[in-house]
């Protein structure tokens, strides 16, 4: 790919730190970079920054020659926290699973997953490949009931004290920060609330408790209701037997650690733990990560001083929004997932929208309108790459979209500009025939001759029209002429339906009808078809347009008139403006 400075492309210049830290901390080995996600519900855009930062960083390092492994833990060994609202499937009988492992949870009735962890996982792992994006899943069910954390477990078990006076000095320092206003800013507190209320995609900030005076990092699930509301009593270190009661059933066991592999490290232990074992170089993290205190911070002193190991480089990600939901499924709880988006999108421009951000800048994804802005942008900058005429960091995220260090993703062999296909799947509601028509007409040198060379863009344009289009936004042709607005016209205003009606023959494809639409008021005042238009002409155009609108759909807007008028055709345009 062409390669970028590092002051002008955020992924080359993190490609470059991770690479020389990996080689400090591990000569010839491969670069360790991570991601982590809680399936505890929807697995949201948000989220999907937390795997695309790293992605293509390792991505970056991958094309640079230099063996890479992008490592994703799935938190599917945490607590099922609280039963999400808006969900199919799910009711409030739910809630007896909560402080379950989500593997040992339920999924929503009707699902095909046998698990709450399999049931939001399996999408998110479908927009993945379609993303092109590789990466080694871990999940942490398997790695602690199998007992690969053992010795971890029981290192952290021998010095528990060192590790509570670690947390203590964070426990101090977020209580006097929040005593004495030193807090982050509202909007990343907000967004951190928010990002929590959807599921942030980590797991939550616990650091453990203490019973009878001591303090312990493991929690042991419940051998009996499976439920981690358990307080563990005592542990002895030669013999590994930790005791432990239920506060939700009651039952009390004494089991031998070095055997267990029934709980796990609290979170803020956990997390250091697994930078270590992994030999995790490069894991960003999410905003709700940052606040004094938090896992992150505490991590990054535990790492280092208990494990033996350093603290990944990181940066902060910011916030994801959405720009419009309308009618996002319930199966969802109304929080769009990467496959939402990539019903509406191609795999590229979605990939483009994380890549050109840095990841301390908050971006929207659109669901809405905004959407065909969108799409002209990005087709814009391939017109400029395809040039030469793109800037440096542009033609970086362009080709960090388009393909990854393996291949280039599938696209779209016709790429006709996405409102417009959004316009006439809108017009013809989607009929094939009548598209096929349309779009062979667009260019009559070069015509469409099958909608398989506009796909997958054409499909994704129609099911935005099906899912996002709002009702009054839908385009309905005259089934017969406006017989009485016709009759109220002026002779201006006849002979400029005139003008259009013979030209048509003429200019029948995207680019004719385009002149003919703006040319006729040029020629009604008297000037050349290709004269610039003046303040005046201008106002005579939006006259113009407001009338074919009002005599072919009744409305003063509505799609671009070109593609309105290949989509309604030469004949039926005829007879709805009086010929």
């Amino acid at each position: 790919m062409d390669r970028t400075t590092p002051e002008t492309d955020w992924v080359s210049r993190l490609a470059d730190e991770v690479i020389a830290e990996a080689e400090q901390r591990a000569p010839g080995k491969p670069v360790v970079c991570a991601s982590g996600l809680s399936p505890s519900g929807p697995i949201h855009l948000g989220n999907l920054r937390e795997v695309m930062v790293p992605h293509l960083v390792a991505d970056e390092i991958k094309r640079r020659g230099v063996e890479c492994v992008h490592l994703l833990s799935w938190d599917d060994y945490d607590r099922f926290r609280k039963v999400p609202a808006g969900v199919d499937g799910v009711d409030a009988s739910w809630s007896e699973h909560i402080g379950k492992p989500l593997t040992s949870v339920p999924a929503p009735a009707g699902s095909p997953y046998g698990s709450w962890a399999e049931h939001f996982k399996a999408p998110m792992l479908t927009a993945l490949a379609e993303m092109g994006i590789e990466v080694r899943a871990i999940s942490q069910t398997e790695q602690y009931t199998s007992g690969v954390y053992r010795e971890q477990i029981l290192f952290a078990m021998r010095e528990r004290r060192r590790i509570d006076a670690v947390l203590e000095r964070y426990r101090t320092k977020a209580k006097a920060a929040k005593a004495g206003g030193g807090k982050p800013s509202q909007k990343a507190v907000d967004e951190a609330e928010l990002a929590a209320a959807e599921g942030s995609g980590a797991a939550a900030e616990d650091d453990g408790s203490a019973g009878s005076g001591d303090y312990y990092p493991y929690k042991p699930y419940c051998t009996v209701c499976e439920r981690d509301m358990t307080t563990v009593t005592a542990y002895d270190e030669e013999t590994t037997e930790l005791t432990y009661r239920c506060e939700a059933c009651g039952h009390g066991d004494t089991v031998k650690l070095s055997e267990f592999d029934h709980g796990k490290l609290v979170w803020k232990v956990d997390w250091p733990m697994r930078w270590a074992y992994e030999g995790v170089v490069f894991e960003p993290s999410g905003v709700d990560h940052h606040s004094p205190g938090s896992s992150w911070v505490v991590g990054g002193q535990l790492v280092s001083e208990i494990f033996g190991g350093k603290q990944p480089i990181g940066p902060m990600y910011a916030f994801v929004g959405i720009s419009g939901m309308a009618k996002m499924s319930s199966s969802k709880g109304g929080v769009p997932i990467a496959a939402d988006a990539l019903e509406i999108m191609e795999a590229p421009l979605l990939r483009w929208l994380y890549a050109r951000r840095k990841p301390n800048q908050s971006f929207k994804i659109a669901f809405d309108g905004e959407i065909q802005r969108t799409y002209d942008e990005w087709d814009a900058l391939a017109k400029k790459v395809a040039d030469g005429t793109a800037q440096p960091a542009d033609v970086a995220a362009y080709r960090r979209a388009i393909g990854t260090a393996a291949g280039e993703l599938p696209t779209t062999p016709r790429r006709l500009p996405y409102r417009m296909l959004a316009s006439v799947v809108d017009i013809t509601t989607g009929d094939d025939e009548q598209t096929l028509r349309i779009l062979s007409e667009l260019d009559p040198e070069h015509p469409v001759t099958d909608l398989a060379q506009t796909r997958p863009r054409l499909d994704r344009a129609a099911r935005w029209v099906a899912t996002q289009m709002p009702a009054e936004a839908r385009t309905q042709v005259r089934a017969e002429p406006d017989t009485e607005l016709l009759g109220s016209l002026d002779e201006t205003q006849r002979e400029s339906l005139r003008l259009l009606r013979e030209g048509l023959a003429d200019h029948w494809s995207l680019d004719g009808l385009t002149t003919l639409v703006y040319g006729v008021p040029k020629i009604q005042a008297g000037l050349d078809p290709q004269a610039k238009p003046t303040p005046e002409l201008k106002v005579a155009q939006r006259s113009f347009f407001a009338l074919l609108y009002r005599l072919l759909i009744g409305k003063e807007t509505g799609p671009r008139l070109p593609t309105l008028l290949l989509a309604v055709g030469a004949d039926r345009v005829r007879v709805l403006l009086g010929g």
